[in-house]
C-alpha cells in the first residue's frame, strides 16, 4: 500500500505535464527531442534560409521530389495549411531533394503554386537528415529540436492536422 501511494504523485505530475502538450495526430511519430540537424540552403531565387533563424517559432521540415507520386499528391494540402496555419506560428520549410531548378520549375506551379522551395541540388542537406523515404516531414520546435516526424504522404490540411499545428504554434 504504501509503494502506490508514492507513486501517485509521480503519475499525476506526469499525466499533467503530458496534458499541457496536444495531442498529435495519427501518423505524426515523436521523435526523441535531439538538435535538428543544420539546415542552410537557398531557393530558386538565391534566397538563403537559415533554420537556425528561425528558433523561436515551430518549423515543419518537408522533404520532396518531383518523381515522387506521393509527394505530388500531398503538396496541395500542404498549400492549404499553410494558409490556415499564422506564419508567426510555424513555418513551412519545402526541401526539394537532389533535383534540378527546371525539373522543380515546372513541377510547383500544377501542385503549389504559392510555396517556394529551398533547392538541396546535391543532396547533401537530405543525408544529414536522413528522411526514411519521400515525403518526410520532420516538426522542430521553438528550441530547434527534432519532435515530431511524418513518413509518408497525409492530408495536411484535414481538421486534425490544422488544430494540432495551431495548437503548436499557439503555445510556442
Amino acid at each position: 500500500m504504501i509503494k502506490r501511494l508514492t507513486l501517485l504523485p509521480a503519475l499525476l505530475i506526469a499525466l499533467c505535464a503530458n496534458a499541457a502538450e496536444p495531442a498529435a495526430p495519427a501518423g505524426l511519430l515523436p521523435l526523441d527531442g535531439r538538435p535538428a540537424p543544420a539546415l542552410k540552403l537557398a531557393d530558386m531565387d538565391g534566397h538563403a534560409t537559415d533554420l537556425e533563424q528561425l528558433r523561436g517559432g515551430w518549423v515543419l521540415v518537408h522533404f520532396w521530389a518531383t518523381w515522387c507520386g506521393p509527394c505530388k499528391k500531398e503538396m496541395p494540402t500542404l498549400q492549404r495549411m499553410s494558409a490556415q496555419v499564422p506564419a508567426t506560428g510555424l513555418r513551412v520549410l519545402l526541401v526539394n531533394t537532389a533535383e534540378t531548378d527546371d525539373e522543380v520549375f515546372t513541377f510547383l506551379p500544377s501542385v503549389a503554386p504559392d510555396m517556394a522551395t529551398l533547392m538541396d541540388r546535391d543532396g547533401k542537406a537530405t543525408e544529414r537528415w536522413q528522411p526514411r523515404g519521400l515525403p518526410s516531414s520532420f516538426l522542430v520546435d521553438p528550441q530547434g529540436r527534432l519532435r515530431y516526424l511524418a513518413l509518408g504522404g497525409r492530408v495536411w490540411d484535414s481538421a486534425e492536422y490544422v488544430a494540432f499545428l495551431r495548437s503548436l504554434s499557439a503555445g510556442r
